[in-house]
This record gives structure tokens, sequence and C-alpha cells, in this order.
């Protein structure tokens, strides 16, 4: 087998989670969620059927970036173990105030990664880290008060696994969003457990409106989007809407100008000059007897036709 010079291509399955306001709070609060952190995930991977001890981590106090071996199991990662992993922050924040409870954003991809000497390297671990700092995952979170975990799938995954009916999730229960961070653009599809994520206000477009369909839209009848889904700002629908009525109103005053039209016309008729009495041709004198009487014959045009007179 041919080998480049970055080595053995490989694609892994990759997770990466953080915590939500972890530097505003103090430091027994950060040391809570440092220990909370590591047993919440690890007892989600062991619920999912997943050998968390087997995983490449990168742990940062509130956050964690995890390189799953080859041949892990996507769709444990995807569905039992965020189910799981959810029940486990809801038991973590029950009796607990709103400013103590423990929220994680979480993010799935399966994509290139390669063994680096501070890590992995490459565009699946780039991808995943701006996913998982995107204003759309982070804003979902934020619109949720009483979530505990916003999720966001990459494409690979919800188009293959989700879109294609190898989880129990519904497409129609994702969002896709369109995603800009730093040099990264691309779309990732959320899921808030409890929540409708598309009554979220997330405060960005979504995809399709000049966004494109793109991947969502084949991925799921639309779930892209959508980022998919829905209408995509600059699709011309309104001014559609604007043209009809327009045209309704032209029709009447089209009617309007049909009478005005005819009217000009009669005046115009009115305008010609009237008939003139046409001078007809005189005939000789007629001579009779001894009285001399001279007969002359006149005619006048009366609607079109002529009539002829006799003077003396």
């Amino acid at each position: 087998m041919s080998v480049g010079a970055m080595g053995v291509f490989d694609r892994r399955l990759l997770l990466a989670v953080d915590a939500r306001g972890y530097g505003s709070v103090d430091t027994a609060r950060q040391r809570e969620i440092q220990t909370a952190l590591p047993r919440l995930l690890s007892e989600a991977a062991e619920a999912a059927g997943l050998d968390r001890a087997s995983w490449v981590r990168q742990a940062a106090g509130d956050s964690e970036f995890a390189v799953l071996p080859t041949g892990s199991d996507e769709q444990a990662l995807v569905e039992p173990f965020m189910r799981r992993l959810d029940a486990g922050l809801r038991a973590h924040n029950r009796d607990r105030v709103p400013g103590a409870r423990l929220a994680l954003r979480a993010a799935v991809h399966f994509g290139p990664a390669s063994e680096a000497p501070s890590g992995f390297a490459g565009p699946g671990p780039v991808e995943i880290s701006r996913i998982l700092e995107s204003d759309p995952l982070r804003r979902a979170l934020a619109a949720a008060p009483d979530a505990a975990l916003a999720v966001a799938l990459t494409a690979p995954v919800f188009t293959e696994l989700v879109a294609q009916g190898y989880t129990n999730f519904r497409p129609e229960e994702f969002r896709e969003v369109v995603v800009e961070k730093k040099e990264y653009r691309g779309r990732a599809w959320l899921w808030v457990p409890g929540y409708d994520v598309h009554a979220l206000d997330l405060g960005n477009p979504e995809p399709g409106v000049g966004s494109g369909a793109g991947v969502g839209a084949s991925a799921s009848a639309g779930a892209g989007a959508g980022a998919g889904h829905g209408p995509v700002p600059g699709s011309g629908e309104p001014a559609a809407q604007t043209a009809a009525p327009a045209a309704q109103t032209a029709a009447p005053a089209a009617q309007t100008a049909e009478p005005t039209t005819r009217a000009a016309e009669s005046a115009a008729s009115a305008a010609e000059p009237a008939p003139q009495t046409a001078p007809a041709p005189q005939a000789e004198p007629v001579r009779s007897g001894g009285d001399s009487v001279s007969t002359h014959l006149y005619g006048t045009v009366i609607n079109g036709n002529v009539v002829f007179g006799i003077s003396k």
C-alpha cells in the first residue's frame, strides 16, 4: 500500500463537549464542574456500550475533545449516548438553583483526523471545534433556559445516520443552521432535548434562504433545511405577491380607460365640420307661354344621402 507523507489516511468518530458559563463562576463551582463532567461522560458512554477508556482525550477543565477508535459505533454515540448524557445532566441539576446548574454544548463529527505531536490534526478536529464554538449552538442553549444539553451534528453524521433512519431520532427534531466561525463555513443540525428547536430564536438566517438547501435539503426532504428549514431571505416571494395586486389594480384601470377612449372618439366625431349643402347643377330655364319662369334644382346632403329639390 502506498502511503503519503502524512501517513495513513483515516476517518475517525469525534466528540467535543463544553460547559456553559465556566469562566463566570467562582473557583468552587469550577472544581465542581471539573469533577462532574468526566463522570457524566463516562456514565453516558457506559450506558451506550462505548469504551471510554479507549478514547484519545484532550481535557481542558470545562471541555473535552475525544477521538474514538477506528470502528467505533457511530449510532451509539449519536443516540443512546446523547440521551443518557441529557438524563445524567438533569439528575445532576435536580434541586439546584439555576445559577448552579450544569449545561453542556456537544458536537459529533465523522471526518479525517491524524495523530499529531499535540494530539490530532486535520479537517475533522478543526470542523468539530468550530461547530462547538459556533453562535447558533450557543444561542440554542441560551434560548432554552431549562435545557441541560444542546447537540450539533455535522453533515456526515446527520445525513448518513439520522436522515437515513439509523437512529430513533426523527429528522424533523433537528434544525439545520449555517455555521460561520473564523475561517470555517459549513452547516450543522441542532437538537435540544425537551424543546422544539425550530421555535428557538437563534438570531441568524436559516439555510436555504440564500444559504441554499445544500446538504440538508437532499438529506431529509428539506431538513436542511436546513439547514435547513426554512425559507431563505431573498427568496423573491414577497415581490411576486406584491405584483399580483398591482396586476389586479391595473385591470380595472384598463377597463376604465376603454370608455374614456370611446368618449374621446365621440368628441372627435362631434368636432368634425357639419355637412355642407352641395350646390346642385342648375337646370336650363324652361320657357312656355308668354311668361318666363326660371326653375332651379338644388340638393342637400342629409345623413350621407343627397336630397334634391326644385325651386322656382
